[in-house]
């Protein structure tokens, strides 16, 4: 525990500092590399796919899935990009139909396309027109959701959510998270309506709950996704680059479903404009 909130106090500034005076484009290289880091981890880590040339062709996919969202997201060029992977992992497959299975390849689409296209949501948002401001929010939604249910768990919890899949959190612990989550977006929400910079949002509390609510929601199935893989592989954690807390899937494995969620809501439903 001790660990984890040094861990926590030493990263979340440095976090900000990426996120709100760093250049964009360092912003989306760096995450880029954690995207990478992260299909190594999906892929090598849980011994899903032990071929080193596929786990690479993972890596740099997913890391590309990023500088193409910071430069646009262009449907032309995301097009030429997953054909050029698509032929690679096939290629593989034909030089070696025996070690190079068909399951193989699709674990590789999933770390190397499905789950860096749903993270790659932050860097979306981040090139969005109020971009700087509203990048914060998926973190505000998953960090105050996993803060109020490792506390509401702690204290209040009872029931067991899911005890098979991960036996520590309760439906308790996860009420809490949303309460928490809402209350975060509500606050932030305020923090925006307040004249500074010489910005004038349009805010919407309303919405600020929706996104709350549905964004822990979302969080909680996101972390149990990846806990269930955890759980099928038999490994503690994905990593141990991050002391604590285990490597960028541990970090963030609810981001996966939140991020994107953000992303959506905030070209439906602004909450601030």
């Amino acid at each position: 525990m001790k660990t984890r909130v040094i861990t926590a106090a030493v990263l979340i500034p440095i976090l900000l500092v990426i996120l709100l005076a760093a250049p964009k484009i360092v912003t989306a290289i760096i995450w880029g590399a954690m995207l990478a880091i992260a299909a190594y981890e999906l892929l090598y880590r849980t011994d899903l796919v032990r071929h080193a040339r596929l786990v690479v062709y993972s890596a740099v996919m997913a890391f590309a899935i990023s500088i193409w969202s910071y430069l646009g997201a262009e449907h032309a060029w995301g097009l030429l990009g997953l054909m050029a992977f698509t032929m690679l992992l096939f290629a593989e497959m034909m030089m070696s139909h025996v070690k190079v299975t068909f399951d193989k390849i699709c674990m590789c689409f999933v770390a190397g396309v499905l789950v860096p296209l749903l993270l790659s949501s932050l860097i979306r948002i981040h090139v969005m027109k109020l971009g700087k401001y509203l990048v914060l929010i998926p973190f505000i939604v998953a960090f105050a959701s996993d803060a109020g249910a490792y506390f509401a768990g702690r204290f209040f919890g009872a029931h067991k959510l899911a005890p098979v899949i991960s036996p520590h959190k309760t439906i308790e612990g996860a009420v809490g998270g949303v309460i928490c989550a809402i209350v975060a977006m509500i606050i932030y929400t305020i923090v925006l309506d307040l004249p500074f910079e010489n910005l004038n949002f349009s805010v919407n509390y309303l919405y600020a709950i929706i996104y709350g609510l549905g964004g822990s929601l979302v969080g909680i199935m996101g972390d149990l996704c990846f806990s269930v893989v955890k759980r099928q592989t038999g490994i503690k954690d994905y990593g141990n680059l991050i002391p604590g807390h285990g490597g960028i899937l541990d970090r963030f494995d609810s981001m996966m479903l939140v991020a994107p969620l953000m992303e959506a809501l905030m070209l439906l439903i602004p909450v601030a404009v």
